[in-house]
């Protein structure tokens, strides 16, 4: 009679950017003693989180395969992959099916197979593996895995230590609080070019595929995410949504602060209709922040309630790592303050769907914007 072998196949992968230097790590453990069998871990040169994902899942389940495995529990804390290796979600992205073929083909070569997804602080040993395969890579020392402190942390990524000699550079980032801005994914409004204001329009199926992009890029910049927050439309609450299960499930809370502008009489149309129609009213809105569409709300108006939700955001989650998701309107302004820029920065900044911008901000009042509108993980 064949002896049955039942393990548990813990797996991660990450990537430093989104497109970065990326690694793997896969744990094999046998399931009745919990005794770990086998390790597998490599560095991948530049690719994303995915990719990187993936690739753990396949390490793992070749490793699982040399034992002689008869039944694998694969557990990750990547929701993508895991409930696209379920059969629930599509695989959208062509760089990834290659890699899902390849697992699936492995999949088949064992009795039973079943994939599970975990919290991140369940699965820091095969997140260790991949990290420190990413620091070998890059020549850093490494300490033994067993002694690896919580990996993935932005003091991790950022190498803030090179920085931090700088005389202009600002403090420790232990010390700032920091927003990721992320703009919602695609709506129908969007994809035509449409004001969407306070319509609450749906996400298109692009839309969705966008905002697990965003959230895999989110993961990418910090993996202890403290809170979820996003403006009450349905746009934005399913674009966190996604987002915070890539992040291991956070907790998503709507402000009402964080909505986007009324664009009155202007809501559903084109910038050319508007032109047509509004003439004036249009270019003194282009001139002036106090001036509001007709029947909608001024820039102004905007900024002041959006401040405070930035003000309550440092003041509740201090030291600590926060995505924000809105719309254009909010987060332009959010970024213009924190640029100390011009109203003309409004008319000149694009924000991309899904479009992810990062900005640090220290309790003496000091503010450093690392990004704006990065994009490169939804190619």
């Amino acid at each position: 009679m064949t002896r049955e072998l039942r393990v548990v196949v813990e797996a991660d992968g990450g990537a430093r950017g989104n497109p970065g230097p990326a690694g793997f790590g896969a744990v094999v453990r046998e399931t009745a003693t919990d005794e770990i069998l086998l390790e597998r871990s490599g560095a991948l040169g530049i690719a994303t989180n995915n990719v990187a994902e993936y690739s753990g899942l396949i390490a793992g389940l070749r490793a699982a395969a040399e034992l002689g495995a008869t039944h694998v529990a694969v557990r990750m804390d990547s929701k993508l992959v895991v409930e696209q290796m379920s059969g629930r979600w599509q695989i959208k992205n062509p760089g990834l099916r290659p890699l899902a073929a390849e697992a699936a083909g492995l999949v088949s070569r064992f009795a039973e197979v079943s994939f599970e997804w975990i919290p991140r602080e369940r699965n820091r040993a095969a997140d260790a593996l991949a990290n420190r395969a990413m620091d070998e890579a890059a020549g850093k020392p490494v300490p033994d895995v067993g002694s690896v402190r919580e990996v993935g942390s932005v003091s991790d990524r950022e190498g803030e230590g090179t920085v931090a000699t700088a005389s202009w550079a600002p403090p420790s980032l232990e010390d700032a609080t920091r927003l990721i801005l992320v703009r919602h994914g695609e709506t129908p409004l969007t994809a035509q070019g449409k004001y969407s204001g306070r319509g609450d329009v749906p996400l298109t199926d692009e839309g969705e595929a966008q905002a697990m992009a965003a959230g895999a890029r989110v993961a990418g910049i910090a993996r202890d995410v403290t809170a979820v927050v996003c403006s009450p439309l349905a746009r934005c609450v399913r674009t966190a949504e996604l987002i915070a299960a890539e992040l291991g499930g956070v907790t998503v809370n709507a402000l009402p602060e964080l909505i986007e502008c009324d664009f009155g009489q202007w809501e559903g149309l084109t910038f050319a209709e508007v032109q047509q129609r509004w003439p004036g009213e249009l270019a003194a809105w282009l001139k002036s922040t106090s001036v509001a569409p007709p029947g909608g709300e001024s820039f102004q108006a905007v900024a002041k309630r959006v401040r405070g939700a930035v003000a309550t955001l440092l003041q509740t989650y201090p030291s600590a790592t926060v995505v924000v998701v809105s719309h254009v309107s909010p987060i332009k302004l959010i970024l213009r303050d924190a640029l100390a820029a011009g109203d003309a920065f409004l008319h000149r900044l694009f924000l991309d769907p899904a479009g992810v911008s990062v900005v640090d901000t220290w309790p003496d009042g000091g503010i450093a914007v690392r990004s704006v509108n990065e994009t490169a993980h939804l190619r």
